[in-house]
């Protein structure tokens, strides 16, 4: 129902002028007011009173489309037939005309003798002439009869309709009301009326701005409150332009299509209208409430005009305004959104707006808007070389998107290689992206011809190319050709037309000459300037690489706060394709500390942010990390389900093949296939030997293999592998020589076990690893158990289940429970954090050991303390965890503390 707020002084003056016809006082009405103010509301209420009053009306609505059907508002009013008179028709001369409005005009007064007569107008604006003379007419000859004309009109009118309106207003018995938009307070009385007055605070402020107090407007938004996803205000806005003027709808549709930024000149030359009347009809929509100086106050209603535009006349509006845009010298962003809008790149300058739009939309984290621009861009360009270049960028722009939706270009742009049409900066990047996706042989063509043209260079632009080499040389291996230690940062070098892969390759020469630790300060730097956008290709391969020599250089808890920052910026900046190789590398991160759970969360999220399809070659990681969580958590089942889903061919050339392999073996050794695990593991070997990165230390096969081989009785078979492990390079990093030792504790005499196990307990704390540690430490019980130590052995076992059942390792808590059952002894509650915050750095390093069963002689000769301090220690620490005695000492007190053992 429209609303009638703070119309209540019209309507008295109106009823006021009424009690005067009824006296015989006629009088005129001209009820004016922006469009959707309520002057139709206004007339009805009018009319009703009238009713009441016992008047009889007579109604008429003007339409635009009735503005040249002569007498076509008059005839209206003769058609119910309570005036005698036919309907009129066009008169042949002037006199005619005269003598038919004086018959009207008595007739009308002839009617009002029975009963006062109310006569209403609505539209004044779209009133044909004629209609218009005559009710001019009535309204000078009936001022004596009791007889009420209320009219509405705008609140403005154009040449001889605005003469003849002033002539109107001249008569003194002719009254002028204007509707005011609604008030603050009248648009809160609203919304309590409409939806409560609990709404009133959350939502009148908002609604009054943006219906600029139109209750027409406003009446829409408020029924889009009260009823989600509604759209009452779309037709609201159209209704309010299509019963206004034609220059108002062709205002509202070029603003709606240049957008915020446009400027009134500009808007005048699409709508079509000189300066008064495009500054008339920006009056108009103001006062109207849809416009709040040069925008619309609702996003809904600019979505409302374009909604009304025929596709047709909005994709011509859109290429003008391109024009236009262009001619202002309007940013690249501006002026592609029209082209794009209009479906039109026929212009000579379209290639280059799109593409310099696509670049800053790639800045601006709007991948789509930049795909969207290179596509149209690849289509209008009339050069081969160009289009290359643009498809190029176009593949770079999808891929961070879907790898395998960008996989379409590859072949063209291999073709564009073969051809002599790209450029070697795009060339380099195509070879990543063929690699990814398994092809080799594509790439290996593609990097002949850069090696050929690096050579014919002389190093003028080749240092990319030896950049690239490096590269390889640890991501892929079987391309790598001539690989060259990069020169140290800071050197005198060749031009690089990449400095982000420059900064890869840094690190993978660090990575693959086993030199993570002296290049651990570097990755770091390096993600500390990286910056991940679409604009640079080698971003994220720098990240990763980056990253992975945090993981190798033993800095796990660093990599997790890189790892964590890297995916907060890649999913602000809608980038899935990174965010799931940083997923990825925290799943990995999660192993390494030994823990199975985490480490599957997070490779499943690699898979969700990007599909497997789209992995290419490299799902081998995500797939692999899945596998090895699997095995370690028990859950063999779900390791077989992961190992069965397909990887794409060319996947064992590659160090992600190398890994699945890896970690199938050991789902191998689990599951009891000890000469399938073997196999695996030595094929592995096999592989980055022949890489030339056995060095590198990225899989510890030889640990593995000799692992098995214990578990086949083969121990000498065994201990000849883990030796020649503990002699490679980079053999004294914790990750590497603590499993080492524990496999040779196995292998070997139980004589040597004890002290094995007692270092490699250490460097499992040292790495930060909790599966290692529980493995280790389920040794050293074991062995104890062997030597007869029952008690000794029944705390560390208990120690190792304790890490196992925290870590979700269900396989290993079940083969500790049962010999830990076998020992007996009492269970001993945690001591939870908050007991262990209490206790100090000495006490927890004492209490530590004291857990795995040492005398106080033996932890005062490892601390170098007397035992009277360590009996002062254990007193406190007795007294702060409520126990008796050691025997009752928690279980994850170790789990909190780093203290050395053995």
């Amino acid at each position: 129902m429209p609303t009638l707020l703070e119309r209540d002084e019209h309507l008295h003056h109106l009823e006021r002028l009424l009690a005067d016809c009824r006296a015989r006082r006629g009088r005129t009405v001209l009820l004016d007011g922006p469009i959707g103010s309520g002057r139709t509301a206004l007339l009805r209420a009018c009319a009703e009173r009238a009713r009441r009053m016992g008047f009889t009306t007579l109604d008429a609505d003007c339409a635009p489309a009735e503005r040249a059907l002569p007498f076509g508002v008059v005839n209206q009013l003769l058609a119910e037939g309570l005036v005698e008179r036919t309907p009129l028709t066009r008169a042949p001369d002037a006199a005619e005309d005269v003598r038919a409005h004086a018959e009207l005009a008595t007739a009308f007064a002839r009617l009002a003798d029975h009963r006062p007569l109310m006569i209403g107008v609505d539209g004044l604006r779209h009133a044909d002439d004629e209609s218009l003379r005559l009710l001019l007419f009535l309204a000078r000859r009936l001022r004596s009869a009791p007889v009420l004309l209320v009219m509405t009109d705008g609140p403005t009118a154009t040449g001889g309709r605005q003469r003849l309106l002033a002539d109107l207003c001249r008569l003194p018995h002719v009254r002028r009301l204007t509707l005011a938009p609604l008030s603050a307070a009248g648009t809160a009385r609203l919304v309590a009326d409409r939806l409560g007055a609990q709404a009133v605070p959350r939502l009148a402020a908002d609604l009054h701005e943006h219906s600029g107090g139109s209750p027409l407007l406003l009446e829409a938004l408020i029924e889009d409150e009260r009823t989600p996803g509604g759209r009452s205000l779309s037709p609201a806005v159209q209704n309010l332009l299509h019963g206004g003027e034609p220059a108002h709808l062709r205002t509202a549709r070029a603003l709606a299509v240049l957008g915020d930024d446009a400027d009134a000149a500009d808007l005048a030359r699409l709508a079509g209208a000189d300066g008064a009347d495009g500054a008339d009809a920006l009056s108009a929509l103001r006062a109207a409430g849809l416009l709040d100086g040069m925008r619309f106050r609702h996003p809904g209603a600019r979505a409302a005009v374009l909604e009304d535009l025929p596709p047709r006349d909005r994709r011509e509006l859109h290429r003008r305004a391109a024009v236009l845009r262009q001619e202002a010298a309007a940013p690249a962003s501006v002026v592609a959104r029209h082209l794009l809008a209009a479906d039109h790149t026929g212009e000579p300058w379209a290639p280059a707006v799109l593409s310099e739009a696509a670049e800053q939309a790639l800045l601006d984290d709007r991948p789509d808007v930049a795909v969207e621009c290179l596509q149209a861009a690849h289509r209008a360009h009339g050069d081969d070389r160009g289009r290359a270049a643009i498809r190029a960028r176009l593949a770079q722009a999808e891929w961070q998107l879907n790898p395998a939706a960008a996989a379409r270009h590859l072949t063209p742009l291999v073709a564009a290689v073969r051809a002599d049409r790209l450029g070697v900066r795009d060339a380099t990047v195509l070879v990543k992206h063929l690699l990814w996706h398994g092809r080799d042989a594509e790439a290996a063509e593609v990097l002949a011809r850069l090696r050929a043209h690096a050579e014919h260079a002389r190093g003028r632009d080749g240092g990319g190319i030896l950049d690239l080499e490096t590269w390889l040389a640890y991501r892929h291996p079987p391309l790598a050709r001539d690989r060259r230690a990069p020169e140290p940062p800071g050197a005198v070098t060749a031009p690089r037309i990449d400095p982000v892969l420059r900064s890869a390759a840094v690190l993978a020469d660090a990575l693959a000459r086993n030199r993570a630790h002296g290049a651990a300060d570097h990755a770091e730097r390096t993600l500390r300037d990286l910056v991940l956008h679409r604009r640079d290709p080698w971003a994220e391969e720098a990240a990763m690489t980056a990253l992975q020599v945090l993981i190798l250089a033993d800095r796990l808890e660093t990599t997790v706060e890189w790892c964590d920052r890297l995916t907060a910026e890649a999913e602000a900046r809608t980038l899935p394709t990174v965010r799931a190789l940083f997923a990825a590398a925290r799943a990995e991160v999660a192993l390494r500390l030994g823990d199975p759970a985490p480490a599957a969360e997070h490779a499943r999220a690699a898979l969700t942010h990007l599909p497997p399809q789209a992995w290419g070659v490299t799902v081998g990681l995500p797939y692999g990390t899945l596998i090895l969580a699997a095995t370690r958590t028990g859950d063999h089942d779900e390791a077989a389900r992961q190992l069965a889903r397909p990887i794409p061919d060319g996947a064992e050339r590659s160090f992600a093949g190398v890994y699945h392999r890896y970690a199938r073996g050991h789902h191998r050794m689990a599951t009891g296939h000890l000469h399938a695990a073997i196999a695996d593991f030595l094929t592995c070997g096999d592989l980055v030997r022949d890489w030339g990165l056995d060095a590198a230390g990225l899989i510890p096969w030889r640990t593995d293999a000799a692992e098995a081989w214990v578990r086949l009785g083969q121990r000498e078979q065994a201990r000849r592998l883990v030796r020649e492990q503990l002699g490679r390079p980079g053999a004294h990093a914790s990750r590497v020589r603590g499993p080492a030792l524990r496999v040779l504790a196995s292998a070997g005499p139980a004589d040597r076990r004890l002290p094995l196990l007692a270092e490699a307990l250490e460097l499992a704390e040292a790495s930060g690893d909790r599966y290692e540690q529980a493995l280790v430490l389920a040794g050293l019980g074991r062995a104890h158990l062997a030597r007869g130590g029952r008690r000794r052995a029944r705390l560390l076992l208990r120690q190792a289940l304790h890490l196992a059942e925290v870590g979700g390792m269900a396989a290993l808590s079940r083969d500790l429970l049962a010999v830990s059952g076998d020992l007996g002894g009492p269970a001993t509650p945690s001591a939870g954090p908050a007991g262990i915050a209490a206790l100090t750095e000495s006490e927890r390093r004492v209490a530590s050991l004291a857990v795995l069963g040492y005398t106080n002689r033996e932890i005062a000769d490892r601390l170098f303390v007397t035992p009277s301090t360590v009996e002062q220690h254990l007193t406190r620490v007795y007294r702060k965890l409520n126990v008796r005695d050691r025997r009752q000492l928690p279980a994850d007190l170790r789990t909190t503390t780093r203290s050395p053992a053995g």
